[in-house]
């Protein structure tokens, strides 16, 4: 069977504090300037799925259930929200960096990938702005 990728974009709107619990207040402002500040952004969420194509349906996965997947495990949770303390499933992580999120966000969608019924999470791409982009291929 021929392996394909398939990739689904969602987009949501997020406020975020880049601060280390572990850092003191001037090795907070000198690692993360401005950005230690609450701010925003226009996050676009790229997940990539790989499979082999289906005969039957022509498809590696209905775009239908990996979009459900994304909107319920991630946007829906994080859509117009302060990541640092409005989202129950960010709180353990040390900073809210686009890395860290992209690892999280993997996290979620994983534990849906057995109802896949065989594709593979391939790839969370996480663009927090035109110039900032993260991708994240699993451990």
């Amino acid at each position: 069977m021929p392996v394909a990728d398939i990739v689904h974009l969602e987009e949501f709107a997020a406020a975020h504090r880049l601060h280390a619990r572990d850092l003191g207040v001037q090795e907070n402002a000198e690692t993360y300037g401005a950005c230690q500040n609450i701010h925003g952004h226009n996050y676009v969420l790229e997940v990539t799925v790989r499979g082999e194509v289906d005969a039957r349906t022509g498809m590696v996965m209905n775009l239908v259930d990996l979009r459900s997947a994304m909107r319920e495990e991630i946007v829906d949770q994080v859509d117009h929200r302060f990541l640092n303390e409005d989202v129950s499933f960010l709180q353990d992580l040390p900073v809210i960096t686009t890395e860290n999120l992209a690892i999280a966000f993997w996290s979620r969608l994983a534990a849906r990938e057995a109802g896949w019924g065989g594709p593979k999470l391939h790839r969370v791409r996480l663009m927090e702005s035109q110039s900032n982009i993260v991708d994240y291929y699993g451990e």
